[in-house]
């Protein structure tokens, strides 16, 4: 099957998304059992140092650790949320979730440098809930690439589903101990999604939550990652690194979480839980 590359030259308003998002709820397309071979790339992106500080604050990180490891996930909203919302993806954007994320650092980045921002169509994978699928995702520096993540979607309800049945990849057997806690505002979610564009409505407020049928806004599974990872990362800027992490149950907001590690000299396991210590909202691992 031939790969479809579409270059993005500009991104939509996140109201305009949203209502494509909404449209998109109409689709139907039965028991798929490929996604079709999609490329979608800005060609040109240049990290902006304000931005990337507003994100390490929000996020917990300090300017010491120069370009967190979680940032460029940043750089591939746009293309995430253009392929979702477009007649390529064959299931509505409305009722598709996050399920997990995998990324991988191979080289360091830094504020000024110019990249090529990718997404590819990847596999398919059945999950209880509905169907599973995977986005590729990619930074290039100069022709290199630098930096790759693997996104897991789930649309939840659709059954049959096509692929290999989903298994965790990060153990759930670790003799993990508390070792902070933080606070998850009530407006992280506006404020997240101001810096990330992500203002689905979960994370807004709890009245548009509520339509989705939250008791209250949620934090994204994102900045909940990027929190857990500012207490993780050592103190100076990583040349390489890894990390995974499958969400569990939802951060309302407000609220307030608790960090549990298990270290390693070169990593740590790692599960972000409610306040009590008895349900996990992440499990994840991390090493460099």
């Amino acid at each position: 099957m031939n790969m479809k590359t579409i270059e993005v030259t500009g991104t939509p308003s996140m109201a305009a998304t949203f209502f494509r998002a909404l449209g998109t709820g109409a689709k139907r397309p039965g028991l798929v059992s490929a996604l079709p071979k999609i490329e979608l790339a800005l060609p040109n992106v240049v990290l902006d140092a304000q931005h990337i500080a507003r994100y390490a604050s929000l996020c917990g990180f300090s300017a010491s650790q120069g370009v967190p490891l979680i940032y460029p996930q940043m750089l591939t909203f746009p293309l995430v949320t253009a392929y979702i919302c477009s007649d390529e993806c064959p299931w509505p954007a409305m009722g598709t979730v996050h399920l997990a994320n995998s990324i991988e650092q191979y080289k360091s980045l830094r504020a000024g440098d110019a990249v090529r921002v990718e997404m590819g169509t990847g596999h398919l994978f059945a999950h209880e809930k509905g169907q599973g699928f995977t986005l590729d995702l990619r930074i290039l520096r100069d022709g290199e690439l630098v930096w790759s993540a693997t996104q897991s979607l789930l649309r939840v309800g659709v059954k049959p589903a096509s692929g290999t049945p989903y298994r965790s990849q990060i153990a759930s057997d670790a003799a993990l101990s508390c070792q902070t806690e933080f606070t998850a505002p009530a407006d992280i979610g506006r404020r997240y999604g101001a810096v990330s564009g992500d203002r689905n409505p979960i994370h807004m407020a709890a009245l548009t939550a509520k339509l989705f049928g939250f008791q209250r806004a949620i934090a994204h599974g994102m900045w909940t990652k990027a929190r857990a990872l500012s207490y993780l990362l050592p103190a100076e800027p990583l040349e390489r690194a890894s990390t995974s992490v499958e969400f569990k149950t939802p951060l309302l907001l407000p609220g307030r979480a608790a960090l549990w590690t298990e270290r390693s000299s070169n990593g740590a396991l790692f599960e972000v839980r409610d306040r009590k210590g008895q349900r996990p909202h992440l499990r994840g691992q991390l090493s460099y």
